[in-house]
């Protein structure tokens, strides 16, 4: 028995608050693969104004997520200019309130714009934190489907090392956007920076690690005072834009490894 008792009370505010998902969508030119879709998603909210940190108060969110947002957009200019389109459909789908909990991506997901069972893989992208050359990925999912097979395929056409996830305990693959479409039965992939640099020392993931001690969550992820690798940036759209095209191309769907966790817990 502890020598002691407590008594604590608590109070609860609830507010309807109104998001928004934004979503686009490109046909695809198979007469019947273009009524199956493939996903690229990024979140587009941040946490708004709060109690300033340094001086400042606005959350801007410029690598978390502008940088992913950015991206969806360049991928669908891509699909765009293509002169033939891929087989599959595609969906470009920015999502709200990801940082409240996946609530937007996890809305669309089971209420989507297009029948449920016709979404084929989600491709997500959260935060590429393009603050060096991109060297290496660490595909977080990939290996639970067949998802991992177009992501060798366009690295090493961009020359970039695929990695394993250097922070399993972390459980990434299921804190971001991707996860709604796991629960849903859809394969999904969050592709990440790698550890590998310049240098040789293949020690990134130290160099992020400072980076958002000081920069994460916080009013100073910003454009103007941030620290931004556009030729990392272009590259990670192109590896995203490659992966997704590949499924879109393909004849079968992916499917989950034989034996997987979430494909026996989710999958269809």
């Amino acid at each position: 028995m502890l020598p002691g008792r407590l008594r604590a009370a608590y109070r609860s505010r609830y507010q309807d608050v109104d998001g928004y998902n934004v979503v686009g969508k490109i046909e695809g030119s198979d007469a019947k693969l273009k009524n199956e879709y493939v996903v690229h998603s990024a979140h587009l909210d941040h946490l708004g104004v709060g109690a300033p940190i340094n001086g400042d108060s606005i959350f801007n969110g410029a690598h978390d997520n502008a940088t992913g947002v950015a991206t969806v957009l360049e991928i669908a200019r891509a699909y765009g200019r293509l002169k033939v389109k891929p087989r599959r459909s595609v969906l470009f789908v920015l999502v709200t309130g990801e940082e409240m909990g996946l609530l937007g991506s996890a809305y669309f997901a089971k209420f989507p714009t297009v029948p449920r069972a016709a979404l084929v893989a989600d491709v997500n992208t959260d935060m590429p934190t393009i603050i060096a050359p991109l060297l290496a990925v660490v595909p977080l999912g990939a290996a639970h489907s067949s998802l991992l097979q177009p992501v060798e395929t366009a690295a090493a056409y961009l020359g970039l090392a695929v990695e394993s996830d250097p922070e399993p305990a972390q459980h990434r693959f299921i804190r971001s956007d991707q996860y709604s479409f796991v629960v849903q039965g859809v394969t999904g992939l969050h592709l990440k920076y790698g550890n590998k640099t310049v240098d040789g020392k293949n020690n990134l993931s130290e160099q992020v690690q400072k980076w958002r001690a000081a920069t994460y969550h916080k009013p100073q992820d910003n454009f103007a005072d941030g620290t931004f690798d556009w030729e990392a940036g272009r590259k990670y759209a192109q590896l995203n834009f490659l992966v997704g095209y590949q499924v879109a191309q393909a004849t079968a769907r992916p499917t989950w490894n034989k034996g997987d966790f979430f494909g026996a817990r989710f999958g269809k």
